[in-house]
C-alpha cells in the first residue's frame, strides 16, 4: 500500500546518507587520484630531464655518455673563432731539424758517372747533400758500479778504520737510482701496472724485476720525497690563487678521498677519509664548484667555476627551454673573451666594461626570476622546509647569492674562469682507477699521492721527471724557492 505523500520512506534516508557518504569517499579517491597523478607527472618530467642530461649540460663525465653518442653532445661549449684549424700565427712548433754536429757520419759516394758510365772515387767529390734520421741507441747492458769501502791501519796506533760507502749504497746488490726513478715515473706517472712494467723493463733494458720490488721502490721514492711534497703543499696554501678539488676512489673496498690543490705551477695531493676534511692554513684565493664546504674555509676569498655554470645554462636552453638561460651564456662567454685579452701586454679591462657587464648580468638574472615567477607554483611532492622551486629557479638563486664570486675573474686577472686546472689535476687518479682499480693499502694511495705532487709540479716547472726523481729533495726545495 501506497504511503500518503505528507510521510516519507524510512529507507530513503539510509538511502540518502549512503549516497552521501560514496560520494565523499569518490572525492577523496579523486583528490588522492590527482595527487597521484601529479607526483607521477612531475617524476616523469624529472626522468625525462635526467635522460637529457649528459657531460656536456652537467657535471657527468664523458665515460657516462656511452659509445653511441648524440651530435649535440660531442659539441664543445666554446664558439667559433673564425680562425684556419691547426697551429696558428707566431705558433713556435715542434719541428724536426738538423743538427750541427751528428753522432754519427755515414759517407755515400756514386760508383759511376750518370752520362757517361766511368768509375768515380771518393777524392772527385765536391759537394754533398745531407740527410740526418734520429733514433734510439741499441740497448746496453746494465752498467755495474762496485763501491770498496777499504780499510786503513792506523800506523801510529795500529787500528783499522773502514770507509763509509755513499748514502743510498746500502746492500751487497741492488739497483741504481736511475733504474728506481725510470720505474717510478712509468708507474705513477703513466699508471704501467706492475707486472706490465716488469715485462717492459725486462724487454727493453734487460733488468728482471718483480712486482714486489717495483712496489718497494715506489714505497722508498715517495718517502724520499717527503719533504719535497709538504714543501710544495705549503706554497700552494700561501699562493694568491689556488685551485681546489676532491675526487673518490677505493681504499680496501671502502670510499676515500684525494683533495687537490694546484696552481699554474704548482701541484698538491692529499688522501683522506671524509670528503669534507678541507685545506688548513690557507689565503688567497680559491676556485671551486660551489661544492658548499668551501664556503666554511675562513680568510679566504671565493671564485666560481663558470664552465660548471655553462653546462647547466645550456642544460635549460636545451632540455628547459627557459631563453633567459641562452643569454647568460652568451655573457658569459664575452666575458671571458674580453679578460683573455686582458692578459695580453698593454691591454687592460676597463672599469666601464666591467660595470656594463655587471649591469647586464643583473637583468639577465632579473629577468630568469621574473619568467620562474610567472609560472605555477610546483607542488610539494616531499616533507621539505622551504618553497619547492625548479631547476632554473635554484641555479638563478645561487647566481644571485654568489654573485660576486661569478665575476671575481672580472676584478682581477690572476683569477681564471674557470677551475679546469683542478679539473686536468684530478683526472690522473681517474685514470689511473680506470687502468687498476682501487688501493690494496693506506701506503699505496700515500706513495701516489706524493709522487704524484712531485711529477705534476715538476712538469709545471718545466723540469726533467727522472732527474726530479733522483734528486736530493733539499735541491728540489731550493729550486722550488728561486723560481
Amino acid at each position: 500500500m501506497a504511503l500518503p505523500p505528507n510521510q516519507s520512506d524510512p529507507a530513503s534516508g539510509s538511502e540518502g546518507a549512503s549516497a552521501v557518504d560514496e560520494m565523499a569517499r569518490l572525492r577523496s579517491e579523486h583528490a588522492a587520484q590527482g595527487e597521484l597523478i601529479a607526483r607521477l607527472l612531475a617524476e616523469i618530467a624529472e626522468l625525462k630531464r635526467r635522460l637529457g642530461l649528459d657531460s656536456s649540460n652537467s657535471g657527468k663525465p664523458p665515460s657516462s655518455d656511452g659509445l653511441k653518442k648524440k651530435p649535440s653532445r660531442v659539441r664543445s661549449l666554446r664558439e667559433r673563432s673564425g680562425k684556419r684549424t691547426g697551429g696558428q700565427k707566431g705558433h713556435p712548433g715542434k719541428t724536426l731539424l738538423q743538427v750541427e754536429t751528428p753522432d754519427t757520419v755515414v759517407d755515400h759516394y756514386p760508383a759511376a758517372c750518370a752520362r757517361c758510365g766511368s768509375a768515380l772515387t771518393a777524392a772527385m767529390a765536391t759537394s754533398h747533400g745531407a740527410r740526418q734520421v734520429f733514433d734510439l741507441p741499441a740497448p746496453q747492458p746494465l752498467v755495474v758500479t762496485e763501491h770498496r769501502a777499504h780499510v786503513c791501519s792506523c800506523g801510529r796506533c795500529g787500528a783499522p778504520t773502514q770507509a763509509a760507502f755513499p748514502e743510498g749504497v746500502a746492500a751487497p746488490v741492488q739497483y741504481g737510482a736511475r733504474i728506481s726513478a725510470f720505474v717510478v715515473y712509468l708507474l705513477q706517472g703513466h699508471f704501467v701496472p706492475e707486472d706490465r712494467l716488469a715485462e717492459l723493463m725486462r724487454d727493453l733494458f734487460g733488468v728482471s724485476l718483480v712486482p714486489a720490488t717495483i712496489a718497494r721502490m715506489s714505497h722508498s721514492c715517495a718517502g724520499r720525497l717527503h719533504s719535497f711534497a709538504q714543501e710544495v703543499r705549503e706554497c700552494v696554501n700561501g699562493a694568491k690563487v689556488k685551485h681546489l678539488d676532491e675526487t673518490g676512489f677505493r681504499l680496501c673496498g671502502k670510499t676515500q678521498w684525494l683533495h687537490i690543490a694546484s696552481s699554474a705551477l704548482l701541484t698538491c695531493y692529499r688522501v683522506c677519509a671524509k670528503r669534507g676534511s678541507l685545506w688548513d692554513n690557507v689565503v688567497g684565493t680559491v676556485v671551486h664548484d660551489h661544492w658548499k664546504p668551501y664556503y666554511t674555509m675562513k680568510g679566504v676569498l671565493h671564485a666560481l667555476c663558470n664552465a660548471h655554470h655553462l653546462r647547466e645554462l645550456k642544460a635549460l636552453i636545451d632540455i628547459d627551454q627557459e631563453d633567459w638561460a641562452r643569454k647568460m651564456q652568451i655573457l658569459l662567454r664575452r666575458a671571458c673573451h674580453a679578460t683573455n685579452l686582458a692578459r695580453q701586454p698593454g691591454i687592460t679591462l676597463k672599469p666601464r666594461l666591467i660595470a656594463r657587464i655587471e649591469r647586464r648580468y643583473d637583468a639577465i638574472v632579473a629577468e630568469g626570476l621574473a619568467f620562474h615567477q610567472a609560472k605555477p607554483a610546483l607542488r610539494r611532492l616531499q616533507r621539505r622546509s622551504g618553497k619547492p622551486r625548479r631547476i632554473g629557479h635554484n641555479f638563478l638563486v645561487r647566481l644571485v647569492q654568489r654573485r660576486d664570486d661569478v665575476l671575481r675573474f672580472l676584478h682581477d686577472t690572476n683569477v681564471p674562469f674557470t677551475n679546469n686546472q683542478a679539473e686536468r689535476d684530478a683526472r690522473m687518479m681517474k685514470l689511473r682507477q680506470k687502468i687498476s682499480g682501487g688501493y690494496r693499502s693506506q701506503d699505496s694511495a700515500d706513495d701516489f699521492a706524493a709522487i704524484r705532487s712531485v711529477i705534476s709540479t715538476a712538469k709545471k716547472q718545466g723540469w726533467d721527471i727522472v732527474h726530479t726523481l733522483m734528486q736530493d729533495p733539499q735541491k728540489l726545495i731550493q729550486a722550488l724557492r728561486t723560481a
